[in-house]
């Protein structure tokens, strides 16, 4: 995905509300997209209005050095921010009428790392299943390459000084509920039916070789950087 700045933007869709029938109803992915991803959005974006010295850092940097920031910002970035970056991957990671599986170097992995592709799956439910209230499962690679599958609690991320999330799996209610009540377990069974492979493919790769994004070369550094911009703009 694009390293984007201040102010946000909601992404739209790259299918249209019906594609993704009959696993996802038309009224569930407006209500999805449309006002919790937004929310999360606007809140970003109201979080950071007062702070031109985080408005020309990508998301994903302002994440993985929350530490750094500002205090009385870190835990709006935290919260809508992780609610963003989730959003966008979980919408960016499906598609409509699909019943692929994984291919090329993110299915050799998924194999080395997690038997074949069926036990991956297995052990991708089973941490759905596992998790109690609202909540994400992600699949994520770390800087070897290597995958693995954590679940986070509400709108927290993966650490992502370690990890990289290539797929995302909503657990809240708002993702499913309106058309599956209760029956979580019935909504996560289909969702792998709407995976789109080819672009979780290009994610790991992109993730593995280093070119999501441009690190800046430590925490130290990143610290200053912070603290020189927010004097200069006092």
């Amino acid at each position: 995905m694009k390293e984007e700045t201040y102010p946000y933007v909601m992404h739209q869709l790259p299918y249209e509300y019906d594609d993704l029938l009959p696993v996802l109803a038309e009224e569930v992915l407006k209500f999805h997209h449309d006002k919790h991803y937004r929310t999360y959005v606007d809140n970003l974006n109201e979080a950071l209005s007062d702070y031109p010295e985080l408005q020309r850092i990508p998301l994903h940097q302002l994440l993985e050095k929350l530490p750094f920031l500002p205090e009385a910002v870190q835990r709006p970035v935290r919260r809508n921010g992780g609610g963003v970056l989730a959003h966008e991957l979980y919408f960016d990671s499906m598609k409509g009428r699909n019943d692929t599986d994984p291919e090329g170097y993110l299915k050799e992995s998924m194999i080395r790392d997690f038997g074949t592709i069926k036990q991956w799956k297995e052990k991708m439910k089973a941490a759905a299943f596992a998790q109690f209230g609202s909540g994400w499962v992600f699949l994520v690679t770390d800087t070897r390459g290597s995958l693995s599958i954590i679940n986070t609690d509400n709108r927290e991320l993966p650490d992502l000084r370690k990890y990289e999330p290539i797929l995302a799996l909503d657990l809240w209610e708002h993702a499913y509920y309106l058309q599956y009540q209760n029956r979580r377990s019935a909504y996560v069974e289909e969702w792998f039916r709407l995976i789109n492979w080819e672009a979780v493919g290009k994610r790991y790769e992109e993730a593995f070789h280093g070119k999501v994004r441009n690190h800046l070369s430590g925490d130290e550094k990143y610290s200053e950087s912070i603290a020189v911009n927010t004097k200069e703009n006092q």
